[in-house]
C-alpha cells in the first residue's frame, strides 16, 4: 500500500487528530485555544457572523449555532473528541437550558472523551470566611449562582450517561474573580479611579482570584488530567479580604486607597450587583487542582499577576 494511503477502514487523518470544541470562546476561551494552537484541531461554536473571520485568523474553525436554539446545535453531535464549555447561562430565570441543550446533543452520537465546564465559586454561597473544599455542599443565594448549579447538574448527568463510545469524563471548574491586565475590565484600576468604596475591615469579606492565563491552563489540564466526574476549585493562593485586595492594588498603581464604609450604609453608595459580591465570604482550597491537574500557577498571588501591568506602564 502506498505510504500516503490509510489502511482499509482507517479514519482520515483529519478525524484521527484530537478535535477540541470551544463553546463560549470569549477572552478565556481564546486563551485556551492559543495554548493548544498547532497541536490539535480547534473548533468554536458562534452565533455571530462578525466573529467568523477573527476565529479563522486564530486557526479556529467556526461552527454556526445558537445555544438558545437547540435545533442549531445538532451538528455538534460527535464532532469533537473534547469539549470546553465556558458560555454563561441565559440572563433570565433560575435554570440553565443552554447547558441542558448542549449536553443532550452530545449524547446523540459518539461521546467526547472529556468535557470541561466553567462554573462559579458562587455556588457555595456565603461560607462566613471558612476554607472551602470541593466536598462542601452547594448553597446558592442568587439567581446567578442557582443557574450555575442547574448547569452543573446537567454536566453531571452527561458524565453518568452511558453512550456507545463510553462515558464522558466531565470536570466542573468552580471559578472566582478572573483578572488580567490584557482583559477588558480585568484589573481594579478603573474602580480605584472612581473611588468606589469598600467595606470597613470588620464588615469585609474574603475574596478569591485567578489570573485569566492560569484559568486557561487549568481548562486545558482538566481536558486530559481531570478525574471522572470531578469538581475543582480553580483559584490562586491569595488570601485577602476584598478591601485589602483593593488597597494592595492601589499601592501597586500609586493610586489613593478606596474609602471604607460600614455595611449598613454601603447599600446607599454601591450598586446591587457589587453589593451581592460583598454578601458572601469564603476562602477556596485549591489543593485538589494542584495535586490532580498538576497545575503550577504562573501567577500564584494577585500581586504577581498585577505587577506585569505595572512594569508595562513603566516602559
Amino acid at each position: 500500500m502506498p505510504s500516503n494511503q490509510s489502511p482499509p477502514g482507517a479514519l482520515p487523518a483529519r478525524f484521527r487528530r484530537e478535535r477540541v470544541l470551544m463553546v463560549g470562546c470569549g477572552d478565556v476561551g481564546m486563551r485556551v485555544a492559543r495554548g493548544m494552537a498547532g497541536r490539535m484541531r480547534l473548533l468554536a461554536l458562534t452565533s455571530s457572523p462578525q466573529r467568523v473571520s477573527e476565529l479563522r485568523a486564530r486557526g479556529i474553525t467556526p461552527l454556526h449555532g445558537n445555544l438558545d436554539v437547540p435545533a442549531s446545535l445538532r451538528r455538534l453531535a460527535g464532532i469533537a473528541t473534547r469539549v470546553v464549555y465556558l458560555a454563561p447561562p441565559p440572563p433570565e430565570g433560575w435554570g440553565d437550558p443552554r447547558t441542558r441543550a448542549l449536553t443532550q446533543v452530545l449524547r446523540l452520537r459518539s461521546a467526547p472523551a472529556s468535557f470541561v465546564y466553567g462554573s462559579t465559586s458562587g455556588v457555595y454561597g456565603d461560607c462566613q470566611g471558612a476554607l472551602v473544599a470541593e466536598t462542601r455542599a452547594v448553597s446558592p443565594r442568587t439567581p446567578r449562582a442557582s443557574k450555575r448549579v442547574s448547569a452543573e447538574q446537567a454536566v453531571r448527568f452527561l458524565g453518568r450517561s452511558t453512550m456507545p463510545a463510553g462515558r464522558v469524563r466531565t470536570s466542573i471548574l468552580r471559578i472566582p474573580g478572573i483578572y488580567a491586565a490584557d482583559r477588558e475590565g480585568g484589573t481594579p484600576r478603573a474602580r480605584l479611579l472612581k473611588c468606589t468604596p469598600v467595606l470597613v475591615d470588620q464588615d469585609d469579606v474574603y475574596t478569591n482570584h485567578i489570573h485569566a492565563d492560569d484559568l486557561a491552563r487549568a481548562c486545558a489540564a482538566a481536558l486530559w488530567r481531570g478525574k471522572p466526574q470531578r469538581v475543582y476549585n480553580v483559584n490562586d493562593d491569595t488570601r485577602l479580604k476584598m478591601g485589602a485586595y483593593f488597597d494592595l492594588a492601589a499601592t501597586l498603581y500609586g493610586l489613593p486607597k478606596p474609602p471604607r464604609v460600614p455595611r449598613d450604609t454601603a447599600q446607599d453608595q454601591l450598586p446591587l450587583l457589587l453589593l451581592s459580591f460583598m454578601n458572601e465570604s469564603r476562602l477556596m482550597d485549591n489543593t485538589r487542582m494542584k495535586r490532580e491537574l498538576r497545575l503550577i500557577l504562573r501567577y500564584p498571588t494577585v500581586d504577581t499577576g498585577l505587577l506585569p501591568e505595572i512594569e508595562c506602564r513603566k516602559v
